[in-house]
């Protein structure tokens, strides 16, 4: 009898244990007080083409995922499989995968592709369209070097890549200091870093957050941009919001304060967490 009661008590408090957790998965997916549930956010590298396999890119992707967590706003997948850029996503064989995120069931993507990802047609419009019907795209660094022979992607992010032939210190003018991704920086601040320069971009397309100071920069037979060198924009694609941003190169900027706080802000307005007009502006004086 003794037995029969020990064992009824044993999985009554298995069971309550079991609805606390519960309560608690469901309390972190909707949030404390009712508060919305949080976003999902996919992050995705593709670095099988690169021309330098950047260590930064794994750090990256993780610092990304900790921010989500910490600040409670959005659960992050991390991915380098690209047959999840899809609303029908499929595994290598072609046959159709059933669970995990896909464009369908998520709110954004941090994107650090290299080069040709290798994406089929179908694909391609489901991410244009992905980001068209409202959906957010923030980029870092090497994808600005992505899908080089895809038209519509320069659209969609804003500019080509054109090499970095600037490396090292440099001075940063922030041109949006009242964006939230840039306010916390200064009016200009010293920098060092691997500076991609863009082509292709125009300022009335793109909204300039920071710029990389020529001023001081000797003449370079890499250098094709005349004074004006842009290194962080915002820009809308449809209804969906984009952010770009070249920083960084390696994996200890990513362990700075000021970058993790602008790709946190940037990934916050881009699924809609935080609201900031875009000002398409010409180039500012440095102040």
């Amino acid at each position: 009898m003794r037995i029969v009661r020990r064992s009824s008590f044993i999985v009554l408090v298995v069971l309550l244990f079991a609805g606390s957790f519960a309560v608690l998965a469901d309390q972190g997916r909707a949030g404390r007080g009712g508060a919305p549930a949080r976003k999902r956010l996919l992050a995705w590298a593709d670095t099988r083409n690169g021309q330098a396999q950047h260590e930064s890119v794994g750090h990256a992707l993780a610092l990304i995922e900790q921010l989500g967590y910490q600040s409670g706003l959005w659960d992050t997948f991390i991915r380098t499989d690209s047959n999840i850029i899809s609303k029908t996503p499929k595994k290598t064989d072609g046959s159709a995968a059933s669970g995990g995120p896909n464009l369908n069931n998520v709110d954004g993507i941090f994107f650090m592709g290299h080069r040709e990802v290798p994406i089929d047609a179908a694909q391609k419009e489901d991410l244009l369209s992905f980001v068209r019907d409202g959906k957010g795209f923030v980029a870092a660094h090497i994808a600005l070097t992505a899908f080089d022979s895809w038209p519509e992607f320069l659209d969609l992010i804003g500019a080509r890549f054109d090499g970095h032939p600037i490396t090292g210190a440099g001075t940063v003018i922030n041109e949006r200091p009242d964006f939230p991704a840039t306010k916390h920086f200064a009016s200009s601040f010293p920098f060092s870093d691997e500076f991609y320069q863009p082509k292709e971009h125009s300022r009335e397309k793109i909204d300039v957050m920071l710029r990389l100071d020529l001023s001081q920069v000797p003449a370079n037979q890499s250098l094709h941009l005349s004074g004006d060198y842009p290194l962080a924009w915002a820009k809308t694609y449809g209804k969906g919001r984009v952010f770009y941003g070249s920083f960084a190169h390696s994996s200890e900027t990513w362990d700075n304060k000021d970058i993790q706080q602008m790709y946190f802000e940037a990934i916050k307005w881009s699924l809609g967490l935080s609201e900031a007009e875009l000002k398409p502006h010409p180039m500012t004086p440095a102040r």
